[in-house]
């Protein structure tokens, strides 16, 4: 089941979607850290860092998008895609860093809540600012994450920002209303504890992926006996299916081949029949088969 193509600035090309949210991402980054100062807030400031750091990680997707986009060669003979499998690894590393830092300076607020005083006022009003641009950029992304490993890691990461604008605007209510600073450190933490398991979900799917995992969502067996219910397919062995990045998958096997079918000089017919099952049932695009007589089997030393 293929999702619908987007129409519309939605259906632009990853790079100039990152580009955008780039764009947005930045210049909400500078009035939060503008609003950060003016007012104290520790949630402002953490909101504005991970505004920072989604930037940062923008302009990596960005870098690693236009490596993806290179031709393949001699040397690199898939291509360049497995790239923004390395620009997601470096995202989910800096929001582990940025975590452990908003989670310490939290930390450090609770234990000493005389130490600052929050304009609950115009936090609120940064914060409903925050919160408009992560939307729209959300909205941007939406379609083309599910296609990209890269996009998804900025993403995710954009989220991570919009409920964290949800935690400063509450915390900022709080202290307008009762005038409890503590509820600014609160709301610093809660980011913090938002971003950690983004993180590790994207670090497993990169591990996924750089371990050469079978991709999430594919059964090996499906495809098995989706290829042995060809006519002129008798076996298959040493199956092997990897992905270079997100919706990338690879597939090879060796295909035990009916003699009849191989004297018949059916063997393209079937190899043409096995590649357009791969593709339509399973969105396999490159996808090796070996095809083999009855007679020859030769498994693969690390099947």
């Amino acid at each position: 089941m293929h999702d619908h193509a987007p129409s519309g600035i939605r259906g632009a090309s990853n790079r100039r979607l990152l580009a955008i949210s780039l764009s947005i991402t930045a210049t909400v980054m500078v009035v939060q850290i503008v609003g950060a100062a003016l007012t104290g807030s520790l949630a402002l400031l953490a909101d504005a860092a991970h505004m920072f750091t989604d930037a940062a990680a923008l302009v990596i997707a960005l870098i690693a998008s236009l490596v993806a986009a290179r031709p393949a060669n001699d040397r690199n003979t898939f291509g360049y895609q497995r790239a923004e499998v390395f620009g997601a690894l470096v995202n989910a590393i800096i929001l582990i860093a940025l975590s452990v830092w908003v989670a310490l300076e939290g930390v450090r607020r609770l234990l000493e809540p005389e130490a600052v005083e929050v304009a609950g006022g115009l936090m609120l009003v940064v914060a409903i600012v925050g919160l408009a641009a992560n939307a729209i950029a959300m909205w941007l992304l939406s379609s083309a994450q599910r296609r990209s490993i890269n996009v998804r890691g900025a993403y995710l990461e954009v989220l991570g920002d919009l409920l964290g604008s949800v935690a400063v605007i509450v915390a900022a209510i709080v202290i307008l209303t009762t005038g409890w600073m503590p509820a600014d450190a609160i709301a610093s933490l809660l980011i913090a504890a938002m971003i950690i398991p983004r993180a590790v979900s994207l670090l497993r799917e990169v591990a996924s992926v750089l371990s050469e995992s079978t991709p999430q969502g594919m059964q090996v067996a499906e495809v098995r006996r989706h290829i042995l219910s060809k006519e002129g397919v008798v076996d298959v062995h040493d199956v092997h299916v990897w992905q270079l990045t997100r919706g990338a998958p690879v597939f090879s096997a060796h295909v035990v081949v009916d003699d009849d079918a191989v004297r018949a000089g059916r063997s393209s017919e079937i190899l043409a029949s096995l590649q357009n099952c791969l593709a339509q049932h399973f969105d396999v695009e490159h996808s090796t088969f070996q095809l083999e007589p009855a007679g020859h089997v030769e498994h693969d030393t690390h099947a």
